[in-house]
């Protein structure tokens, strides 16, 4: 099997959990249908992007897993044969929860988990309040299509989660993602900051010649609390290949679901030409553990 076809899920998400979780559903028998073998949902995509303000009762969303989504995402896997990366709010114990991806093998099982390691606290993403960091560490999971390098928004910024998940034979990195404008900022603001958003991932695509998978939700979520200018997520879920060259883009501004065949042995001929791994001086990066140099 020399592709891989992936499905990317880009959607709006509403307070209704049951209508959010029947449009992924949607989404995903759509990708399917197409042929896709691995289908890819945006962050936290049952319910709104809770994190705009710091509200103690949007624990209530938290679930934990195995549990109602992975037992309703397991038995689509099963049902169409394809694997599912979904994005759930995890309820591990009483005070402690975790922005967590869960993977869902062909059979229904659950192949593996990932929970975010970086968690922003900024105007608009006020994670901290709500999750715990991952203590799961940058690890693939496996799959029956393959080995996947699971990330989350936040973590999409920092080649160093990207480097460790290739370096542990990720053929994939995947990204489900939840970022928007700042309705207030100025369009030339809006326009870097997307830019940047989607040239930091294709550049990781590059320096470990694996394709990348990014899918973020689209709409414009109000600030529950009013306090803010809620967040317009821009969408333009996309795939990129092993040279960081665009394979599919989503729209900014609508639901879509995209569907994108990856060559299973990109990698390895862009790796003969662009040895990366073989050049890095391992021997002077000593310094990358510290948090600065003073």
């Amino acid at each position: 099997m020399n592709t891989l076809r992936a499905g990317l899920i880009q959607q709006r998400c509403t307070e209704n959990r049951e209508e959010n979780i029947a449009k992924s559903i949607l989404g995903i028998r759509e990708a399917a249908a197409q042929g896709a073998q691995l289908a890819v949902l945006q962050e936290l995509h049952c319910s709104p992007y809770f994190s705009q303000a710091e509200t103690a009762s949007c624990f209530d969303l938290a679930e934990p897993i195995p549990g109602p989504a992975t037992a309703v995402f397991g038995a689509l896997a099963k049902e169409l044969g394809l694997v599912i990366v979904t994005s759930l709010f995890e309820r591990r114990t009483p005070g402690l929860y975790h922005n967590t991806a869960v993977v869902l093998d062909t059979d229904g099982s659950i192949a593996g988990r990932y929970r975010k390691m970086h968690i922003p606290d900024d105007p608009g993403y006020y994670e901290k309040f709500y999750f715990t960091p991952g203590d799961l560490g940058f690890t693939p999971i496996d799959t029956s299509i393959g080995r996947l390098g699971i990330l989350i928004c936040w973590d999409q910024w920092y080649p160093e989660a990207a480097r460790l998940m290739a370096m542990a034979g990720a053929e994939v990195l995947i990204y489900p993602t939840a970022i928007g404008h700042d309705p207030d900022d100025d369009a030339g603001e809006q326009t870097r900051q997307r830019d940047a958003w989607m040239t930091i991932q294709r550049a990781h695509a590059i320096a470990n010649s694996i394709p990348v998978l990014s899918v973020n939700r689209v709409g414009f979520e109000a600030d529950p609390t009013g306090a803010g200018a809620g967040a317009q997520f821009w969408g333009t879920s996309f795939a990129a290949g092993c040279q960081g060259e665009l394979l599919a883009v989503a729209a900014v501004d609508r639901e879509q679901v995209l569907t994108v065949d990856l060559d299973r042995q990109r990698s390895e001929q862009v790796r003969r030409i662009w040895p990366y791994l073989r050049d890095r001086r391992i021997d002077a990066y000593a310094d990358l553990v510290r948090r600065y140099r003073d």
